[in-house]
């Protein structure tokens, strides 16, 4: 192929990357489509890859699996807007095993947590109560919780209640939070949450937003998401730079070198199922990884939204479906 041609192919791959992701996006909340993803066997087959699963017990053998690699974890229990805080409390219920099955197995892993899971479309006071409540436990068997964050509606809600839970003495360091990098708001939360010493997943952001609220070029989330790594680099708290984007990898070890940052003081994080080529080669190289293994009937709107992602894994799933 002539450096022309080439030329052309990618600009018309750029151009029709952003058509997929919006595609992938509208179809995650589709739910007819979702009901027949979810109660078929066909589409269990296409979550496996990158779906651990649909019970705790499937999530613990992915986990003890992933932690022989030499390799952190992080449990997720996939659903996430509830319509009863019975449901929330049930929702809850399955963090709380988890939290006890990884004490119990000793195992490697820490769990993460959505609100609209633990009913914060229903009563934001409901959901700051169950997460203070899986913080407590976790804090008594020595692990994590993380928070996710959803939508940018949920973003304020979710960094409030995180930080009230954090400031309680008793629960320093037993809870974390998720920034995307395509929000503009997330250099000046970034820059708090460090000064409250609130540990920070990085990630680039996996849903629709209006231009006014994100950067709409992938380009400038790439320069967001560096920028926002070495702020995470250089200040005294363990974070995690979450990105399977082997130039965001590159930048971010370039610069802790520059700056004499240990492979210790941070880690990067991936998806279950995604470039375990390249988990495998960062932790040879002495780098911590940790893994993003969900589980649980609901998987569609997550799965969706890994295509979203990275619509070239539609092509890798076609292939995998075609070997006998």
């Amino acid at each position: 192929m002539s450096g022309r041609a080439a030329t052309s192919g990618l600009r018309r791959q750029n151009r029709l990357m952003p058509v997929l992701r919006s595609a992938f996006i509208a179809l995650s909340h589709n739910r007819p489509l979702r009901r027949f993803c979810e109660h078929s066997s066909l589409g269990n087959k296409l979550s496996a890859r990158f779906v651990a699963g649909m019970e705790i017990e499937d999530a613990l053998r992915a986990a003890e699996s992933v932690n022989k690699q030499g390799m952190h974890v992080t449990l997720d229990s996939l659903g996430e807007s509830v319509s009863s805080p019975e449901e929330a409390e049930k929702a809850a219920d399955v963090y709380h095993a988890l939290l006890d099955a990884i004490a119990e197995r000793k195992l490697d892993a820490n769990i993460s947590v959505k609100l609209t899971q633990m009913g914060l479309a229903i009563d934001a006071g409901l959901a700051e109560a169950i997460a203070t409540n899986l913080a407590e436990h976790a804090k008594y068997v020595d692990n994590f919780v993380r928070i996710d964050m959803e939508d940018s509606s949920l973003a304020q809600a979710t960094l409030d209640i995180v930080r009230r839970v954090h400031a309680r003495p008793d629960l320093r360091g037993a809870i974390g939070i998720v920034i995307q990098a395509y929000l503009h708001r997330s250099q000046m939360d970034i820059e708090r949450l460090i000064k409250d010493k609130i540990r920070v997943r990085l990630c680039k952001g996996a849903y629709k937003e209006p231009p006014e609220v994100a950067f709409a070029h992938m380009e400038d989330v790439n320069g967001n998401y560096v920028q926002l790594s070495k702020k995470l680099l250089t200040s005294p708290i363990y974070h995690g730079l979450a990105t399977h984007d082997e130039k965001m990898i590159e930048a971010a070890k370039a610069f802790a070198k520059r700056r004499n940052i240990a492979p210790s003081r941070f880690e990067f994080q991936m998806l279950y199922g995604v470039r375990r080529d390249l988990q495998r080669k960062l932790v040879a190289e002495g780098y911590n990884v940790r893994v993003y293994i969900p589980f649980g009937r609901e998987w569609y709107p997550y799965f969706m939204r890994r295509l979203a992602e990275r619509p070239a894994n539609v092509v890798f799933l076609a292939k995998n479906m075609l070997r006998k």
